[in-house]
């Protein structure tokens, strides 16, 4: 059985041999959710990236339950991935039940959600900070040194990958291309909703077949998504 030490090598590894030329941001950030989740032994895990606006808007998840989460912490304005990325700091809850106080209409949210603790990595690269990858659980709990640095890790190589143009052209080249990143998970999520109902399946299924198809086809998953929802393609 693979320890977790190889599981997070072979994460850096598959990591690294995403970043061709022209990669897909969205595939590479739902790759790291994913492996994010199981390494770290999250019941679901998210990306909160800085849109071009400067809002925080969700770009990748395990689950349609943890985007749901992602996505009431955005309409809350407070809670730990916000804090996150206002701080550039790691932000552990172990117990939401005991944030009522630091985040009121947060922590009421996150409790219906079922989860009992969340943890906060920033996206960071040195004086920028893009987004956050959000690990949340069913169990209260810190998140260890150990596991912390790791997840740091994996959350800059994604930064680092995403900012590449950025340390050459620029600020509006990176911007750029994470607005057309979170253009296209709009794409994707309509695709879901129009696969999930033509199949008869939940969003989460829906999304494994359409990016099975992406991958099975060597396409962007933005893409497929386009083909889909405008009648071009049928799966």
């Amino acid at each position: 059985m693979a320890t977790r030490e190889d599981q997070l090598l072979q994460t850096v590894s598959t990591l690294a041999d995403s970043l061709v030329d022209d990669f897909d941001i969205v595939d590479l950030l739902q790759l790291l959710v994913e492996e994010s989740a199981r390494i770290f032994d999250a019941t679901a895990a998210g990306i909160l990236l800085v849109s071009q606006d400067r809002v925080l808007e969700v770009i990748a998840s395990t689950s349609e339950r943890s985007e749901f989460v992602g996505l009431m912490q955005l309409r809350a304005g407070e809670g730990p991935c916000v804090e996150a990325v206002a701080t550039g700091a790691v932000v552990s809850v172990a117990d939401l039940a005991k944030i009522t106080d630091r985040w009121p209409d947060f922590a009421a949210d996150a409790l219906r959600s079922g989860f009992a603790s969340i943890h906060a990595i920033p996206m960071r690269l040195r004086d920028s900070v893009i987004g956050s990858l959000n690990l949340f659980r069913d169990r209260v709990g810190e998140l260890n040194a150990t596991d912390a640095a790791a997840a740091k890790t994996l959350a800059d190589i994604a930064t680092i990958s995403i900012l590449q143009h950025r340390l050459v052209e620029e600020s509006v080249v990176a911007q750029g291309q994470l607005q057309r990143a979170l253009d296209s998970r709009v794409v994707i999520e309509q695709a879901k909703g129009y696969i999930a109902q033509s199949h008869d399946l939940d969003m989460d299924e829906a999304f494994r077949l359409i990016r099975a198809h992406a991958r099975s086809t060597q396409s962007r998953l933005s893409d497929i998504a386009a083909d889909i929802t405008a009648g071009r393609l049928t799966l």
